[in-house]
């Protein structure tokens, strides 16, 4: 039985404790058995609120040895796997760390603030022999899945043209400063060049409009055009600027040689160019619970992470890297492999 410590207990500290606890009732030897976070006491009881919402808003936690500080988990408790669900400022130093005491390690996405933490990640996850996931959950999630295998499959030609969106309301908390989450770009909108990497691979160049609307959380916007050698044309939008009643909203409409897929209101329509359309037939299995089966299997199988590779991970935030740099400069294109990685936001 796989001992599992989870450190964070906010939205998605929530989610991965929901998802171990259903893969240990449906018989993956798999068990939380300790949460840790510096305000637990006061999160124990709290609402959780979230983008997506969870099988509980609160959550009876008498099962689970409780702690308030790292050390104190690790130095009681005989774990295999760690979770990390930790503000994004925090996942390079302690996934480090968690990876050379020989940890397996499960982090939330974004991988790190930047290119140069991430690629310390990677070094620290090779030197120790243990597995790194990163959790870009999209590349679980069964709509990206099925987009994914229709650019793959070649089944409708080669796409042409895509445009990806994701937005809500702002975040509360640390979300809201720069210097901790890296804003829109990194925390929401990261989900998109992630995908789009996943799919269609690195792009030559990007093209980023930006703009901050909440003080101190640096771009709240954004707008990216990634361009490639066949010309295809995609963009991916961001904005979590969207208050009152409008919710959140994720969707993607990607056009092929021989047809186009929509994806909105949690269905895929598809559109062949010579056939009635039809909706995609996906597993009602959030991306969330996939992301985390696939890793626990992978330690249990003794196989490599090749869904969400960590090299892969780091890629994306690579293509983060430059949007933010061609949005700061006012939407001046960047090529790839021609930036030198900061360790700034």
């Amino acid at each position: 039985m796989l001992k599992v410590g989870l450190i964070g207990f906010g939205f998605m500290g929530h989610m991965h404790l929901e998802n171990y606890v259903r893969l240990q009732a449906e018989g993956v030897p798999v068990e939380l058995v300790a949460i840790c976070d510096l305000r637990i006491e006061e999160l124990k009881n709290a609402k959780v609120e979230g983008n997506i919402a969870t099988d509980t808003q609160i959550t009876d936690l008498s099962r689970y040895r409780l702690y308030a500080d790292i050390e104190d988990m690790l130095s009681s408790e005989q774990l295999d796997i760690v979770s990390i669900a930790l503000p994004t400022y925090l996942h390079a130093e302690i996934t480090c760390d968690l990876l050379g005491r020989g940890y397996h390690v499960l982090c939330e996405k974004p991988m790190a603030l930047n290119s140069v933490e991430g690629k310390r990640m990677i070094a620290a996850a090779e030197q120790s022999g243990k597995k790194l996931q990163i959790g870009q959950c999209l590349r679980f999630w069964p709509a990206y899945e099925y987009l994914k295998e229709t650019v793959d499959s070649g089944r409708f030609g080669a796409a042409t043209g895509g445009y990806f969106f994701r937005g809500g309301a702002t975040p509360e908390g640390w979300f809201r400063v720069k210097e901790l989450s890296g804003g829109a770009m990194l925390d929401m909108h990261i989900h998109d060049t992630d995908v789009i990497n996943w799919i269609f691979g690195m792009p030559e160049k990007v093209q980023s409009l930006s703009r901050n609307i909440v003080p101190g959380s640096g771009y709240d916007i954004v707008s990216t055009n990634y361009s490639y050698e066949d010309g295809k044309v995609l963009n991916a939008q961001c904005d979590w600027t969207l208050q009152g009643d409008f919710g959140f909203s994720m969707v993607y409409r990607v056009n092929f040689e021989g047809g186009n897929l929509v994806f909105e209101n949690n269905e895929v329509k598809v559109n062949p160019n010579d056939a009635p359309g039809f909706i995609a037939e996906l597993s009602p299995d959030m991306g969330y619970y996939r992301e985390i089966r696939y890793f626990v299997e992978s330690i249990i199988n003794g196989t490599s992470i090749t869904v969400a590779e960590p090299q892969s991970t780091l890629a994306s935030l690579e293509i983060l890297e430059a949007e933010i740099l061609s949005a700061d400069r006012g939407g001046e294109a960047v090529e790839l492999g021609k930036i030198e990685p900061t360790a700034k936001v």
